[in-house]
């Protein structure tokens, strides 16, 4: 491959133009018309590539649904019942405004479907809770929300695991449910460092909440914990696809927040409509640009002869999923989340399709990989947020997350090295993989 090759010049211009601050999606789409240029192909293919797969996917609808249903939350209070209400379970253990940190997130995993949604939507509220009176470093708070955040995609709905879907054509219904399991795990294991860290550094407990007082939180949370049931139960009681749940979960979170908790005004819901839109956009533009590229690697036939490579090597699968995941930990370090799903991912399929690895579990431990690198230094996303949130220095947040990642990485060894985690209960329903 030559400097001269169409190829390589397109890869070449997506660098060139993102190191000069062009978004990746621009950069994507027009490399790939280079491309198509440079290589005597009918340029008008970029425009067809983009609005076939943009128009004919009525899956990418539940992604703009997702995030309003997340802003709408963040909009009313229900955020801060559901904190209330963790608070009332877990605040009384040692570090216990810690755990509601991580169990916030599990519950909060169950409706926005956005790692940075739930960091931006508990964020400030949870990081002022920590700090206010010295109850816990500042970095510390920031790492631990971060941290937590990660595990809201991989929990249904999922954002990302839409995405993965939209390459794979493996099965949203049942990838949702592979991730129930992993992301329990995953917060089980940041608690149980959490419980450790309490005793060493002497992390304070909160007051008890009377038990005479746990009904009356609860049902002050009950509208807003009800949302997963609502989101779930439709998709898996067969009453509606994916994106129509996101559709009413949308519906529900600005009922809820109008009607029950009278919290939300217009200026509010025109806000949210605003940051969805704004977001939507953004994720859009990605997804464009990747299609478009994506198109480019199909005319390069770089998945087949990844594939035909890789063969050479006589690699097992589970050699190629430890190497799957290594090649995609490094690239979250440098590479936008969603980009990776979309133009990364797609090339590794064939093989795993061809080694005999379920689509579902491959489809989890991508995610669970790329949900890592958001807090993956040196450019993990999420620790940037929480660097803008909390105020603090990035070096002194990075040193808190570190024990956090490291748990995680353990974590997702164990889903790569016992598929059966994550496939459990697609099975419980039916799954045949």
């Amino acid at each position: 491959m030559s400097l001269a090759d169409p190829f390589t010049l397109c890869i070449v211009s997506i660098i060139f133009l993102s190191l000069l601050g062009l978004p990746i999606g621009h950069a994507m789409i027009a490399s790939s018309i280079l491309y198509l240029l440079l290589s005597g192909l009918d340029m008008g293919t970029a425009s067809e590539q983009l609005l076939n797969g943009m128009f004919s996917s009525y899956i990418l609808l539940a992604v703009p649904l997702f995030i309003l249903a997340a802003e709408l939350m963040n909009s009313g209070s229900m955020t801060i019942r559901l904190l209330a209400f963790c608070n009332a379970v877990v605040g009384r253990f040692p570090g216990g405004l810690a755990l509601v940190n991580v169990v916030q997130s599990i519950i909060f995993a169950g409706m926005s479907g956005s790692a940075l949604a739930d960091a931006a939507g508990t964020g400030k509220l949870m990081q002022r809770m920590m700090t206010k009176d010295g109850r816990y470093p500042p970095a510390f708070a920031a790492a631990l929300t971060a941290a937590s955040s990660v595990i809201g995609p991989i929990i249904p709905p999922s954002i990302p695991m839409v995405v993965y879907a939209l390459v794979s054509d493996a099965s949203i219904g049942y990838l949702f449910l592979a991730g129930v399991v992993p992301g329990i795990i995953m917060g089980l294991f940041q608690a149980g460092y959490i419980l450790v860290s309490a005793r060493r550094r002497a992390f304070p407990v909160e007051a008890p909440v009377p038990l005479h007082e746990l009904p009356k939180v609860t049902l002050n949370a009950f509208p807003a914990l009800m949302m997963p049931v609502v989101l779930l139960g439709g998709i898996y009681g067969g009453i509606t696809t994916p994106t129509e749940a996101a559709a009413i979960a949308a519906l529900y979170a600005l009922l809820v927040s109008t009607f029950i908790y009278r919290s939300i005004s217009l200026g509010d819901l025109y806000n949210s409509l605003l940051s969805s839109a704004r977001t939507t956009t953004s994720i859009g533009m990605l997804i464009a640009g990747a299609m478009v590229f994506n198109y480019v690697v199909t005319v390069e036939n770089i998945p087949s002869a990844l594939n035909v490579w890789l063969a050479g090597f006589d690699l097992s699968p589970l050699t190629f999923l430890l190497m799957v995941n290594a090649i995609l930990l490094v690239l979250g370090c440098l590479l936008e989340g969603t980009t990776i799903l979309l133009v990364i991912v797609p090339v590794f399929i064939p093989t795993a399709n061809t080694l005999g690895i379920d689509l579902v579990h491959f489809g989890v431990v991508c995610v669970i990989n790329i949900m890592l690198g958001l807090i993956t230094p040196p450019y993990g996303l999420l620790l940037f947020v929480m660097t803008a949130i909390s105020g603090r220095p990035l070096r002194e947040i990075v040193r808190e997350i570190m024990p956090f990642l490291v748990a995680m990485l353990f974590a997702l060894l164990l889903f790569t090295l016992v598929p059966d985690i994550a496939l459990w209960l697609p099975r419980l329903f039916g799954y045949n993989g």
